[in-house]
């Protein structure tokens, strides 16, 4: 079957070329190419925005098994039940095996008719071990996906404002809860959305730019998002703003990054960064420890935190940081993801501290 099919190659920025077989779009494309070492989960990690601009190696030698589910509306959130965002984010994937048959109830279709409709390019055949271990050694690299007659230069998306692309370009409301939660929408998955929903507020989702601070609301959220957080200075003088109101704050990933960077920190970009599911992280202070979903390129770096401000976990592999909080005020977030989706959902409790604090300031 191979003898028949369209060759592809990916070719890392130092040379380096791994030739497999096509099964998405035939359509060159470059950017950073990060691993993940999720076993499952690849529908939600493909729409997950913090992906924009990257070429996504699966670990997992067995990808496409079990199909892509239906996008179907959740009637509840208006959300589609099983995606993370409205679209594939990721520049392209690459994957050891591709499953040309897949069996699920869920299943609409393959992942390789998914990757066409978005003209998304995908090789398998590749081994995804040595090239894993080489980004493990050299450091994420750019790289691109190349066929016959039709190259494309490299590109560092980093250097772009992935935020600015991702993010939405509208105020939306969700929901008529109890309590009113301003999301900055600078990459936000669903998910976030759908665990705040079920604890009686209502979502009031902002773009990345947006001087949120002229509406009346009772939380801030700081959602996930894709690239350099340096690049989002527009969204960290808004969150300063937020900081002197007063108002419950919690930021998930990339608004881990956002938060401390309003709060006087620096962040530096991690080698390979941290990606997919089952990352332990400990409770600072504690022997607390979770086992987490992450996706992130940089992190703070909490020598640079300020007076007020303190580490609250701690990455068990690397030490490097995963969230912050504010000593005294209902200020805090993590580097990992509470609201999962796909991976273990351990640390969801954080959405109910977080609506709590916010029940706890209106007495």
């Amino acid at each position: 079957m191979t003898a028949t099919r369209q060759k592809a190659k990916l070719v890392l920025e130092d040379g380096t070329t791994f030739e497999g077989y096509s099964f998405g779009s035939n359509t060159a494309a470059a950017g950073e190419v990060v691993f993940n070492t999720a076993m499952s989960g690849y529908p939600e990690s493909l729409t997950d925005p913090s992906y924009a601009g990257q070429i996504l190696v699966f670990t997992y030698p067995l990808i496409g098994n079990y199909g892509v589910p239906y996008d179907t509306i959740d009637p509840a959130t208006g959300l589609p039940k099983f995606f993370e965002s409205e679209r594939i984010h990721t520049t392209g994937i690459i994957v050891s095996e591709y499953s040309h048959e897949n069996s699920h109830w869920n299943s609409q279709k393959s992942l390789s008719d998914w990757l066409k409709e978005y003209n998304v390019p995908a090789i398998e055949g590749i081994d995804t071990r040595a090239l894993t271990q080489k980004i493990r050694e050299k450091g994420a690299m750019l790289g691109k996906i190349v066929f016959e007659g039709q190259n494309v230069e490299l590109h560092d998306p980093n250097k772009d404002n992935l935020v600015a692309q991702v993010s939405t370009r509208e105020v939306i409301t969700y929901g008529n809860g109890k309590y009113r939660i301003v999301m900055v929408d600078t990459g936000a998955k669903y998910n976030i959305i759908r665990c705040l929903l079920r604890r009686d507020t209502t979502v009031i989702r902002v773009p990345w730019d947006y001087d949120f601070t002229q509406i009346e609301y009772d939380g801030l959220m700081l959602s996930n998002g894709p690239g350099d957080p340096q690049m989002c200075q527009a969204t960290i003088e808004n969150i300063r703003k937020a900081i002197k109101i007063g108002k419950p704050i919690f930021g998930i990933c990339l608004g881990n990054q956002l938060l401390g960077i309003a709060a006087g920190c620096k962040t530096y970009k991690l080698p390979y960064g941290h990606r997919a599911h089952n990352h332990p992280v400990r409770e600072c202070g504690t022997n607390h420890c979770y086992i987490t979903s992450q996706n992130h390129g940089f992190a703070l770096d909490t020598t640079t935190l300020g007076p007020d401000w303190e580490p609250s976990f701690v990455n068990i592999n690397d030490g490097t940081n995963e969230g912050i909080r504010h000593k005294s005020l209902p200020y805090f977030s993590t580097q990992f993801h509470p609201e999962a989706s796909s991976g273990p959902t351990d640390t969801e409790k954080f959405f109910d501290t977080f609506v709590q604090s916010i029940a706890d300031s209106k007495k």
